[in-house]
């Protein structure tokens, strides 16, 4: 549940208004499917014990399209020649409405739910005995269980046509829906409307942004509004005006889409859907907070502040980070500390405590990995490839900085460092959403980060996002991230990709493999073994499987193996080759990520059925052999489709620091762009530049091309 839509769970009387948008299809008929699917939802929560109201708009519409259609039918062809005059308004909303209600009665009775209709006028709430007469016959429907509806009674409102007077005490359907959320004491108001909420401009301008909460302090003199409704009074302009008067009253509006299925009980359950109207609003979100948007473009223009550093400039800031890190170690411990006590107490297992948990070795092993990343050759404006096109006329390939990255990142806090001194070392912009178990460490490390920026770069370089609901706005923002890449569960990275059009780089399960060959030394297979699963089992490029060559079973190789690993306490779980030969609990699936001591073990015939059934079950991630004969290795190495293999070597140096990256962002099982560990060049891409003197084409006449490579001096810019 958002935290901002915590009030719902108090919630008993909920009033629903129906725009002419949402009741009506393009044609100006009635749109039987949607309304279908609102009235199941609304007898959900009727059945659930919730009082449920129901505003409607749409009688016009519907009235003004039948007559439209009969007097097309009773007219001559002559007749049809002639100017056509406009309906009056108020006879359509006499005959629309009585449509309008059969249909809904209809609706409600398949849903076994009795309704009742209430038609109501502008001077009727003039009347104080009205007013209580209406509130006690709601109460007594609602103690029935009867669903009231509501509608304005145009055909006899002694308002002028066409609707343009918007005084008195309700002008259209949505203030009625606030005044009525007000006078029947209700504890949500639900605008529905044909998009999704209230946007910072027309919602179909692609610079508009969903706003989840409505500050007025932050809001109302910061939004254009759009064209009005497609066929009824108002717009959004009208529903902001209604819902401000009613949250501001007392009562909490909601503005949503009621084109989306679920979107009321959705509502209900206290997810962040549509834009939310709230009196304490501006408590919650400080005016001066920026959204997801802002957050990116401020990324940007940092990172290109970074960029016109000098190289010896941006080492300084990164050994400045390393100190800082190590300067506050006290108070980074301390956060963590916290962290990990809230997530034991929160049941987490200990594979996740693990990769929570930070030391002060560890700290001051991310400080030092902080500063070789700095001394490193400056990645930034590399001369990749120089060639004269034709005299006086030279091309150059540039390596540059991505731009702005999102790295969504799960549980290891640690990561946070890693990720930032890679953007800052890249000059790339960043923006970073951790786990909320890792909370306060993320907090405390990106403020210890960016205080150690400096002001001609500023902080705004890294944006750290504490909200899970952010991501979905990020993943829009296509005009501004230019990649991004998730860490953590198979689960988060599926809905990543499927949820943006931004680039994807990363990975999801790290099932690791390490193959013991029949010509393997044993002794070097335990290490190796050992070290590949207990070094840090919590890691992805830890192992999960071992595969055995069948003939070690009859040398008795793979019962020492399964004691090596047994006195480590790892807990061991057999294929179906192995049951009977070793007494191993079964494995449920090949295809599974432990993330703690335990490991699969399965027995093959030879190199190709290891090879097969890595291809079969692994992620593309980190492959082994364990073998001394180098046909077999080589056959192997070339083999076997992941992002690393290695020989006679641990899983565990799969690692960017080991590789002498300086750090990752990740590693990446995609085979585009970037593969394996991702440090500095996997966050970099190229552009041209092209010098000449005075040089153009016309039609090629005018230049002799010569396209000859020319030689490059250690990454000088000039030629």
């Amino acid at each position: 549940m958002d935290p901002t839509r915590a009030f719902v769970k108090n919630v008993k009387r909920v009033v629903v208004k129906v725009g002419t948008a949402v009741v009506t299809r393009d044609d100006g008929r009635l749109a039987v499917g949607r309304l279908g699917a609102i009235f199941e939802q609304l007898e959900k929560l009727n059945s659930r014990g919730f009082d449920v109201i129901l505003v409607t708009s749409g009688a016009v519409g519907a009235g003004r399209q039948r007559l439209k259609y009969r007097k097309m039918i009773n007219s001559s062809f002559a007749d049809l020649q002639k100017p056509q005059v406009e309906l009056d308004g108020k006879a359509c909303a006499a005959v629309g409405q009585n449509g309008l209600m059969a249909l809904y009665d209809t609706l409600f009775s398949q849903l076994d739910v009795t309704s009742s209709q209430l038609l109501v006028t502008d001077n009727d709430f003039k009347n104080a005995d009205f007013r209580a007469q209406l509130s006690r016959t709601v109460d007594s429907l609602l103690d029935l269980r009867s669903i009231p509806i509501f509608n304005e009674n145009d055909a006899i409102s002694t308002r002028r046509a066409p609707y343009e007077d918007s005084s008195g005490i309700f002008w259209d359907n949505d203030s009625l829906a606030a005044l009525l959320a007000m006078e029947l004491k209700a504890d949500l108001l639900v605008l529905l409307s044909d998009v999704d909420g209230l946007y910072s401009g027309p919602p179909s301008d692609p610079r508009s942004k969903l706003i989840h909460t409505y500050v007025k302090q932050k809001h109302q003199k910061a939004i254009s509004f759009g064209d009005k409704s497609r066929m009824g009074r108002g717009g959004m302009d009208a529903k902001v005006k209604a819902a401000s008067n009613a949250a501001y009253s007392g009562t909490p509006v909601v503005i949503a889409s009621g084109y989306v299925p679920n979107n009321i009980i959705k509502v209900l359950n206290g997810e962040r859907v549509g834009t939310l109207f709230h009196k304490d609003a501006h408590m919650w979100i400080p005016v001066t907070e920026i959204g997801p948007h802002e957050m990116a473009v401020s990324a940007r223009e940092a990172s290109r502040r970074l960029q016109a550093l000098t190289s010896e400039e941006r080492k300084k800031i990164l050994l400045d980070v390393a100190s800082a890190l190590e300067a506050n170690e006290q108070f980074i411990m301390l956060e963590n500390d916290a962290d990990v006590e809230t997530a034991r107490d929160a049941g987490y297992d200990e594979a996740l405590v693990a990769r929570l948990a930070l030391k002060p070795s560890k700290i001051r092993a991310l400080a030092e990995s902080v500063r070789r990343l700095a001394e490193m050759e400056e990645p930034i404006g590399q001369v990749l490839k120089r060639t004269e096109l034709a005299e006086g006329l030279v091309l150059e390939k540039k390596s540059c900085p991505l731009g702005v990255l999102l790295i969504v990142f799960e549980s290891r806090p640690d990561a946070l460092v890693q990720i930032a001194s890679l953007a800052i070392r890249s000059g790339n912009g960043l923006l970073l959403k951790g786990g909320k178990e890792a909370k306060r460490s993320n907090a405390i490390l990106h403020k210890v980060i960016t205080s150690a920026l400096p002001e001609t770069v500023g902080p705004k370089l890294i944006g750290l996002l504490t909200s899970r609901e952010d991501i979905p706005d990020l993943l829009k923002l296509d005009d501004v991230i230019d990649l991004v890449i998730p860490r953590g569960s198979n689960k988060l990275v599926s809905q990543i990709k499927n949820s943006t059009k931004i680039p994807v780089l990363g990975h999801s399960d790290g099932i690791c493999h390490v193959y013991v060959d029949k010509d393997a030394n044993l002794e070097m297979a335990k290490k190796i073994v050992l070290d590949a699963k207990t070094d840090y089992p919590a890691a992805c490029n830890a192992m999960e499987t071992l595969l055995v060559h069948k003939d070690l079973l009859a040398s008795g190789g793979l019962q020492e193996l399964v004691k090596e690993l047994e006195q480590e306490s790892v807990t061991l779980f057999s294929g179906p080759r192995v049951n009977g030969a070793v007494n191993l609990s079964k494995a449920n699936t090949f295809h599974y990520e432990y993330n703690s001591k335990a490991c699969t073990i399965e027995i093959v015939n030879n190199v190709d059925e290891a090879i097969e059934h890595i291809h079969s079950y692994g992620s593309s991630h980190t492959e082994c052999i364990v073998t001394d004969n180098h046909d077999v290795a080589e056959h192997f190495l070339n083999r076997v489709d992941s992002a690393a293999v290695f020989h006679n070597a641990s899983t565990r140096f799969c690692d960017g620091a080991r590789f002498g990256l300086g750090a990752e962002v990740g590693i990446s099982t995609s085979k585009i762009h970037a593969r394996g560990p991702v440090g500095v060049e996997g966050l970099l891409t190229t552009r041209w530049v092209l010098r000449g003197k005075g040089q153009v084409v016309e039609g090629d006449k005018g230049v002799v091309y010569t396209h000859r490579d020319l030689l490059m001096s250690n990454g000088s810019n000039g030629y």
